[in-house]
């Protein structure tokens, strides 16, 4: 679970968000919407321990493994899929231990590398890899080119891969669909319906936050406010919120015209 606590975040002068009071739970699917500007990418900033609160409290456990996708990925000679494997990254320490255990010939090292791969399963990690690879639309002759050469709508989805090889319990999506094509959109949503954990997602496409979401956080104005359901659910709550809203003002309104038009009678006699 994540709460914040009276929660503001400020970036520069402006001041993004403010008393906030939200608790998000394990399981949830949020989608997290609003205008350009509003503050969404600097939230997730705030939950990865990028940025600071302005004043409240956002809490978390400590133990708490959080998986997000890069914003660039480096030039590397890596091959696609060892790339991806790297971002399980208790295996990818494992691989490295068991590799450094072999230059010095510490068989003992190399032996409990082995033990700790299988107590992860990590023997299974390229398999892993090779179907998210797949799922995205990595035709299986690619999965050994090396990173630099693919273009950079294509690095992005070996980011986004890599963000889901990583066993989490948070996951921080940021606009995943762009640069998918409707095949691996498609074959995205299914894999984040199964996905156990929490689930936050910035993305402008409805159907997709409609295909995958149970809940919405709008930021709005400096505020944040949590409904249940799709981006469809959403759109009808916050329509029928805005119409009541104005009942009430048209209401408040009238009143005060009453009123004055009493005062001014009053003042006349």
């Amino acid at each position: 679970m994540i709460s914040f606590r009276n929660f503001a975040l400020r970036r520069g002068e402006r001041l993004l968000l403010s008393k906030v009071d939200i608790a998000l739970h394990a399981g949830w699917r949020v989608g997290v919407v609003g205008r350009n500007g509003c503050g969404k990418t600097s939230l997730f900033a705030a939950i990865l321990g990028d940025v600071e609160a302005d004043s409240g409290d956002l809490e978390k456990s400590p133990k708490l493994r959080i998986a997000s996708v890069a914003q660039e990925t480096p030039s590397l000679p890596d091959a696609a899929i060892d790339f991806v494997v790297s971002g399980d990254t208790e295996v990818h320490a494992v691989l490295q231990a068991e590799e450094a255990a072999m230059a010095a010939e510490d068989w003992d090292g190399v032996a409990a590398a082995h033990q700790r791969m299988a107590e992860i399963n990590g023997y299974d990690a390229t398999a892993r890899a090779g179907k998210l690879l797949h799922g995205l639309g990595f035709p299986a002759d690619t999965h050994q080119r090396a990173v630099s050469t693919f273009s950079g709508g294509w690095r992005v989805r070996l980011n986004l891969a890599r963000a889901l090889m990583m066993p989490s319990d948070l996951l921080l999506l940021d606009e995943p669909t762009n640069h998918l094509d409707l095949d691996a959109v498609l074959w995205l949503e299914q894999w984040l319906l199964k996905y156990p954990g929490m689930l936050m997602m910035i993305s402008h496409d409805r159907e997709f936050l409609d295909g995958v979401g149970t809940h919405m956080l709008h930021l709005h104005d400096g505020t944040a406010r949590l409904y249940t359901g799709d981006y469809t659910s959403f759109e009808r709550q916050r329509s029928e919120q805005l119409r009541q809203q104005q009942i009430a003002f048209e209401k408040e309104q009238a009143e005060r015209a009453h009123l004055q038009s009493f005062i001014d009678r009053f003042k006349a006699s």
